[in-house]
C-alpha cells in the first residue's frame, strides 16, 4: 500500500472546541515547502486582532503536526489561530471556557 503525502496546507479545526484549559491544533505542510523552504507561523489572536502568542514560528518539512495551547493564564472567550506560510493562510476559531 503507497502513502501519498498530502499537496496541499492543511489546518484542522482545534480539538476539543470549546476547551478548559487546553487543546491541540493538527496542521499539514506540504512536500513542496521543504523545496521552498518556506517559513511557517501559527499564532493566536483575541477578537480585536491582538495577538496572544506566537505558537511557532520556523521552517518545517512536510508532514502533519500536532501542537499543545495552553489557555490557562488567558481569560474565556473566543479566539482565532492562524496557519501562515508564504502565500498560504488560514485562519480557525476556538473558544475558551472556564
Amino acid at each position: 500500500m503507497e502513502v501519498k503525502t498530502q499537496n496541499v496546507f492543511s489546518l484542522e479545526q482545534n480539538y476539543p472546541n470549546p476547551f478548559n484549559p487546553s487543546t491541540k491544533i493538527k496542521y499539514t505542510i506540504p512536500e513542496d515547502v521543504r523545496i521552498k523552504k518556506q517559513n511557517v507561523v501559527l499564532k493566536v489572536y483575541d477578537v480585536l486582532g491582538n495577538e496572544i502568542v506566537t505558537l511557532f514560528d520556523e521552517s518545517k518539512t512536510e508532514g502533519s503536526y500536532e501542537i499543545a495551547f495552553d489557555g490557562s493564564k488567558i481569560p474565556s472567550g473566543i479566539y482565532f489561530y492562524q496557519l501562515k506560510a508564504g502565500a498560504y493562510s488560514e485562519t480557525k476559531k476556538m473558544i475558551l471556557i472556564k
